[in-house]
C-alpha cells in the first residue's frame, strides 16, 4: 500500500486555456467541472486575494467528484506581515468564511511568504501555533511555501515536523528546494514548465518526477533531491502526495498534470 498521489493546477479560470485545455464553445460555467473530471486536484489562488463567501465553497464542491481535493492557499494578510506572531486575528478571519462546505474536498491551506520574508525562528515558531489543528471537527493540513533561501536550514525543518506542517516542495529557478518531510504528506508545485512544451515539462522529467512521487507515497524521500536537514530523517509510512504544475508554462500546465496522473 502507499498513499493517494494527486496532480492539478492553479485555478481554473485562464483564458488561454479555451480552446486548448478547455474545448472551444465550453460555457465558462463549466469549466471547473470539466477540470475536476480531468483532473485530481487544483490549488484556488482567489482565497489569497481576498476573502469568500460559504455559497462559493459549496459550489466548488458540487461541480467536483468524489474524490478529488481543493487545497487553498490562505489569506496574504496572514503572511506579508513583519510579524508573523501577530496574525492571529486574520488566520481566525480566514478560517471563518465557510471552508467546510468544502467537505471531503478540502485539503491543504498553503500559507505563502513573500520572497523577502527571512526565517526567523521565534517568530515562525509564534505563527505556526497559530495555526488551528481542526476546524468544525475536521482535521486540517497546513504547507509552508516559503521562498527566502534563509529557510534552509534544519531548525526550520525541526519546527515544521514538530507542527506536522508540510514545506512545499517547490521546482523553481530561483526559491529554494525544500525536499524535507515534515508531515504525513507532501506538497510540490512545479514552476520550470514551458508552453512550448505540449506537456509542460519534458516528458523523461514527468518521469523522473512521477517516480520521485512514487518514493515519497510508498514511506521514502527521494534521494536526488535537494534537503534542508542532511540526516533528513522522515518515519517511513504511507502518505498522499500533492503536485502541481502551476505559473510558469501555465497554458500547458494542464496537459502537464494529466501526463503525471496517467504515469502514478
Amino acid at each position: 500500500m502507499a498513499g493517494t498521489i494527486r496532480a492539478g493546477i492553479g485555478g481554473w479560470t485562464f483564458e488561454p486555456w479555451r480552446g486548448v485545455f478547455y474545448p472551444k464553445g465550453l460555457r465558462q460555467a463549466d469549466e471547473l467541472a470539466y477540470a475536476a473530471s480531468r483532473l485530481t486536484a487544483i490549488e484556488i489562488n482567489s482565497t489569497y486575494y481576498s476573502g469568500q463567501k460559504p455559497e462559493s465553497f459549496a459550489k466548488w464542491a458540487a461541480a467536483a467528484p468524489d474524490g478529488f481535493v481543493f487545497s487553498l492557499k490562505a489569506s496574504r494578510f496572514c503572511t506579508n506581515r513583519r510579524v508573523l506572531a501577530e496574525a492571529g486575528p486574520s488566520v481566525e478571519k480566514f478560517f471563518a468564511q465557510g471552508l467546510t462546505e468544502l467537505g471531503d474536498k478540502l485539503g491543504p491551506i498553503v500559507w505563502q511568504f513573500m520572497a523577502t520574508k527571512k526565517f526567523d525562528a521565534e517568530d515562525f515558531s509564534a505563527f505556526l501555533k497559530l495555526l488551528p489543528d481542526r476546524l468544525e471537527g475536521r482535521p486540517l493540513r497546513h504547507v509552508m511555501e516559503v521562498r527566502h533561501p534563509s529557510f534552509v536550514d534544519p531548525a526550520f525543518v525541526a519546527l515544521c515536523r514538530d507542527r506536522g506542517a508540510a514545506i512545499c516542495l517547490a521546482h523553481h529557478a530561483e526559491f529554494p528546494q525544500i525536499a524535507d518531510v515534515t508531515a504525513d504528506f507532501v506538497y510540490a508545485r512545479l514552476i520550470k514548465g514551458s508552453d512550448e512544451i505540449e506537456t509542460c515539462y519534458p516528458p523523461a522529467e514527468i518521469d523522473e518526477w512521477a517516480g520521485r512521487f512514487r518514493t515519497y507515497a510508498a514511506g521514502g524521500a527521494p534521494a536526488d533531491l535537494a534537503f534542508a536537514d542532511p540526516a533528513h530523517p522522515a518515519p517511513k509510512a504511507d502518505r498522499d502526495v500533492f503536485a502541481f504544475f502551476i505559473s510558469e508554462g501555465k497554458v500547458r500546465a494542464p496537459a502537464g498534470a494529466m501526463a503525471l496522473i496517467e504515469r502514478v
